[in-house]
């Protein structure tokens, strides 16, 4: 492959691998606290919803003429990645909370714990085989499906705009089955994964793409063409590390770890 290839597969690789960590902590969590039937039907029908997305946004996509789709997607991306890249450099440098999927896992299980089983006629009436546990279908639904549409995002952003959905599914596919492996084979949250370095990787190769692919349908171009990214990658790399030791010397106490807004409905982490 070429280098702008294998940028493309690493940080649609990346990005999805970070989405795939907290859809399966949520998933384990409704699953252990739950019902492992419940929350893989669940997961199941939230991937068919999503297969469905792609089928039908996927040619829309690929019919936008190229010159406008990297004027969009890299300012999506640069709107996208800076906010990522913000919040890893606050977290690193301390002055935010670090996203601990210990803490989430924990706080999920209560969660799913706390809604007590209706025993009643009404709710022997609500269960069907596939489906046991209404709430453990329902959080495993909901969190696959929010994290699987920021999948999609990526998948047919970066994909369309370099003509090439089929190696950015790819590496989705790949960043998804590795990360729900390891969770199934654990069957424990995925706090060994630096999710919080992956958040710092994916936010400067967001911004690295959007800036390139953003001047471009701007009109610019870059020397080499995506062999730029061999420059822009590292020079964000630097300026967001030289960004973090300056912070870090300001001397403020780092946050305690908090919960993932994502899970509860209130935005990405």
């Amino acid at each position: 492959m070429t280098a702008g290839a294998w940028a493309l597969f690493l940080a649609v690789f990346l990005a999805c691998a970070v989405e795939a960590v907290e859809a399966t902590t949520i998933v384990l969590a409704a699953g252990t606290a739950r019902d492992w039937r419940s929350a893989m039907t669940g997961t199941g029908v939230a991937l068919a919803a999503l297969a469905v997305i792609v089928a039908v946004l996927g040619p829309a996509v690929s019919a936008i003429p190229l010159h406008d789709l990297r004027l969009l997607v890299g300012a999506l991306l640069l709107v996208f990645g800076l906010q990522w890249l913000r919040k890893a450099i606050l977290r690193a440098s301390g002055h935010k909370a670090l996203h601990d999927e210990n803490r989430i896992y924990s706080e999920q299980l209560a969660l799913a714990q706390s809604q007590a089983r209706e025993a009643g006629e009404s709710q022997a009436r609500r269960r069907t085989p596939l489906v046991p546990d209404w709430y453990g279908f329902t959080l495993s639904f909901k969190g696959v499906l929010l994290e699987g549409l920021e999948v999609v995002f990526i998948v047919l952003t970066f994909g369309g705009n370099q003509h090439n959905v089929g190696l950015a599914t790819i590496a989705a596919a790949c960043a998804v089955l590795l990360i729900a492996g390891l969770g199934v084979a654990v069957r424990a949250p995925l706090a060994r994964v630096p999710e919080n370095t992956l958040k710092f990787v994916v936010g400067i190769m967001l911004t690295s793409f959007g800036a390139l692919w953003g001047a471009e349908g701007a009109g610019a171009r870059w020397p080499g063409s995506d062999a730029a990214l061999l420059v822009l990658i590292p020079a964000v790399g630097l300026l967001a590390l030289g960004l973090t030791a300056v912070l870090r010397r300001t001397g403020r106490p780092a946050a305690r770890p908090a919960g993932n807004p994502a899970m509860t409905g209130q935005g990405a982490a």
